[in-house]
């Protein structure tokens, strides 16, 4: 059996109508339980007393013309009517009227009242269309009953006990209603629309349309949620872009390696009048352009590992200076070819907690790429000392100078500052991403500034943790010329 779909537009509506049936419902019973349980009450408690109080009053001698033309003044002047009879037949003379089904006096009841009790009356009287309270007291005259008083009255219907009251009821149900009203079409411009909105949204986001954006009116549940769709639409607008980038890096990256590998192969494989010297230039070629090819996808495979917070980082004592000492001796050659001078102030006592592996890729990478864009006849300065709980690495270098847009993309995959000298420096591009990951897992600092005249400074400030304290001497500087 197929269900009946009913959106959440429809149930807000049988809500509301729900709501006021059970408000009719509430205010019909209401008014039924004041009329029943308290106005009904009411008058036989008060038909009780009236007739207590009233046979009281004669309860000795006989009852004469007098006192009758009595209780028939107080029948006129009284909202009750009373019949007042000298025998018990004539009760039901005096009120030939049935009460329900059955007449004023019965044979149960004139036993009852011959031995001195009361008797409650009420029923429908047909004669009146009305209901009636009623009550039949005795008059006793020390143990025998010298007459019997019969008081009652008709009831008033529910109109006639709250006539006043339903004008007042249907009014405030009026405005009720309209207010009702009023609020539920609010609610539906406030609630539906911007939800109807964020289903189309969704709906577009699904299609792959990430640069769609939800106007957000007011910052209620709805406007959070609002909110919520579009940081993750802009997110996802981000992750495609950056999907988009990576594709287009990798295809660019990796197509330069293989052109050179197509071309060399070619040009092996027709032996075209090629001396010893230059076949093995070639295959010297090709093998490099592997390597960097095999470099540049373990790089990759590095980041998305450091990215997912997938590495595992095994850590151990660490004499940093040996380490930044034995980094630096890697870039010798290659700085004297260039006449770059390394300056090294380092604080050579200085003992940390790490992973030895991933700092030296920390020193490896921002010293590279120093190397790589310095100036030649320059000064790389690299500082290596405390600054209160954290290692503080610093390097200078002079170079191309650096806008603040290009050093905001710093640590994006394949970004260069200089493009034009992909193929001179060489590198992945990925070095300052890995950079960046390891110390963002860390807990530390990356921070590169770049003068006009070509200033670059790259600090890093890295928690210092030690099983056995922190041991510190003097600082010491390491120079070295080439």
């Amino acid at each position: 059996m197929k269900k009946a779909k009913v959106n959440f537009n429809q149930k807000i509506i049988l809500l509301f109508i729900g709501t006021i049936a059970f408000s009719v419902a509430f205010s019909f019973l209401f008014l039924h339980f004041l009329y029943k349980d308290l106005y009904l009450d009411t008058i036989r408690e008060s038909v009780k007393f009236q007739g207590e109080q009233t046979a009281a009053h004669y309860h000795y001698g006989e009852l004469s013309d007098e006192i009758i033309e009595k209780i028939q003044w107080y029948n006129i002047v009284s909202e009750y009517e009373v019949i007042v009879v000298n025998e018990l037949e004539e009760l039901n003379t005096s009120f030939p009227y049935a009460i329900g089904k059955e007449s004023l006096v019965t044979t149960q009841d004139m036993d009852k009242l011959l031995s001195g009790q009361s008797l409650m009356k009420e029923g429908y009287v047909e004669h009146f269309q009305k209901e009636v309270i009623g009550a039949i007291y005795p008059i006793v005259d020390g143990e025998k009953a010298i007459g019997f008083i019969f008081i009652y009255v008709p009831l008033a219907g529910l109109s006639q006990v709250f006539g006043n009251s339903i004008p007042i009821l249907i009014t405030i149900g009026t405005l009720f209603f309209l207010l009702a009203s009023w609020l539920l079409n609010r609610i539906r411009k406030a609630l539906f629309q911007p939800l109807l909105a964020i289903q189309d949204f969704s709906k577009e986001v699904s299609k792959g349309h990430y640069d769609n954006r939800l106007t957000i009116k007011q910052m209620d549940e709805i406007g959070q949620m609002a909110q919520a769709f579009n940081d993750m639409s802009e997110a996802l607008e981000n992750q495609d872009e950056r999907k988009r980038d990576f594709v287009a890096n990798m295809v660019h990256e990796m197509r330069t390696p293989l052109t050179y590998i197509n071309g060399y192969t070619e040009v092996l494989q027709k032996q075209l009048d090629k001396t010893p010297d230059e076949t093995q230039d070639y295959l010297q070629t090709i093998q490099n352009e592997v390597s960097r090819m095999k470099k540049l996808l373990a790089d990759l495979v590095e980041l998305n590992y450091l990215q997912e917070d997938l590495f595992h980082f095994e850590k151990n004592p660490i004499v940093v200076a040996q380490l930044i000492f034995d980094t630096c001796d890697l870039f010798r050659i290659h700085g004297k070819n260039r006449r770059i001078e390394f300056h090294l102030h380092v604080d050579e006592e200085l003992i940390v907690f790490n992973d030895e592996k991933r700092l030296q890729q920390i020193f490896y990478n921002v010293i590279d790429n120093a190397v790589k864009y310095s100036n030649e006849n320059s000064i790389i300065r690299i500082e290596l000392v405390q600054d209160h709980q954290d290692l503080l690495f610093t390097v200078n270098n002079q170079g191309n100078p650096i806008s603040q847009d290009e050093i905001n993309r710093i640590g994006e995959r394949f970004f260069r500052t200089d493009q034009a000298r992909n193929r001179q420096t060489g590198g992945t591009g990925l070095g300052l991403s890995i950079v960046k990951e390891i110390i963002r897992i860390q807990k530390g600092t990356f921070l590169m500034t770049s003068s006009q005249m070509g200033d670059i400074s790259v600090k890093i400030h890295l928690p210092i943790e030690l099983k056995q304290g922190t041991f510190k001497g003097e600082d010491h500087i390491h120079a070295a010329t080439d």
